[in-house]
């Protein structure tokens, strides 16, 4: 009865933290934080990182406090004091959303949610690792939904804090850089074009990991192999309506969604979000885009037809 009690005040406290957070985002003063931390003195860091723990846990905005952390304490002290806070802040949000519902979730998942569970319980912290390096899920959200999940508490805290590390130290800079162009720093032009190229490196993240998260390219003669066994697999047609008429035709049972309509009807496909996903075209170009897409946005298994329609029809396999 004691324990029951404890996860309903707990749940309040959680519930009204976040409404308060929520309601009055918009007072919220960054500038008298800052003004406040730096009268702080020698406990100025220990206090930022109490703020920031607890502003994640009750869904205040990330950025803004890893902003005032660079300009604060530079780009080094600022990224270690951001990234751990910051990892905390997840860590103790994950602990809650365990502690208070994951029993009842179980067994009442759907949707986006059921993707985030079902990867993580296929990849484990591989996928904790995929999800804090490409933002698919709101970072305050994603730490309170990854701790309904089976996940090992360890593997969830060590990829949080190494995949967490390159969007710190981009924009912990950024927060250091904000405040040397407004007091006059010196080599302005520098560090705003080392600034841009971190920045840079973060945004190009998500195509360098979507690129390893593709599987091996399929052959035709193997992509016929696996339709023949049977296999439960997802054969995606990328190419437009117009392309199915002729000679060039379609693999019976393939699923025709065309690259320019992906992202938008990638919900369609969620029952393979942890199934082998291969992507065909005429050739490969459209294809390859696809499957980056695909994988990009959290499917696991993802390959390329080589060749595509061109070699199926040399080959003389069937189509309709």
């Amino acid at each position: 009865m004691k324990n029951k009690w404890l996860k309903w005040l707990l749940l309040l406290f959680v519930i009204l933290g976040i409404t308060l957070v929520v309601l009055y985002r918009e007072q919220l003063d960054a500038e008298a934080l800052r003004a406040w931390l730096e009268s702080a003195g020698a406990m100025a860091p220990l206090l930022f990182m109490l703020i920031y723990i607890v502003g994640t846990v009750l869904f205040f905005p990330g950025s803004v406090l890893t902003l005032l952390g660079g300009a604060l304490f530079g780009p080094v002290l600022g990224t270690f004091y951001n990234l751990t806070a910051a990892t905390l802040g997840a860590m103790l949000s994950f602990l809650v959303a365990r502690y208070l519902a994951s029993n009842w979730v179980m067994g009442k998942t759907g949707g986006r949610l059921k993707q985030l569970i079902n990867g993580v319980e296929s990849e484990g912290w591989r996928f904790v690792a995929f999800v804090r390096l490409v933002p698919l899920f709101p970072f305050n959200l994603l730490n309170y939904a990854l701790g309904l999940t089976r996940i090992n508490f360890a593997q969830y805290s060590i990829a949080t804090y190494v995949c967490m590390l390159p969007g710190a130290i981009a924009y912990t800079y950024l927060g250091y850089l904000g405040k040397e162009a407004a007091t006059g720093g010196e080599g302005l032009v520098q560090k705003s074009m080392l600034a841009l190229a971190l920045l840079a490196t973060v945004a190009f993240l998500p195509r360098i990991i979507a690129y390893f998260r593709q599987g091996p390219m399929l052959s035709v003669s193997d992509l016929k192999q696996r339709l023949d066994a049977g296999e439960n697999m997802l054969l995606l047609d990328v190419r437009t309506p117009a392309d199915y008429i002729g000679e060039q035709g379609h693999v019976a049972g393939s699923v025709l969604i065309p690259l320019e309509e992906l992202e938008q009807r990638l919900s369609e496909l969620d029952g393979y979000l942890e199934k082998p996903v291969v992507t065909i075209c005429r050739t490969d170009r459209k294809s390859g885009k696809a499957a980056q897409i695909l994988a990009k946005n959290g499917f696991a298994d993802v390959h390329v037809v080589k060749m595509g329609m061109t070699d199926w029809i040399k080959n003389n396999y069937p189509t309709v």
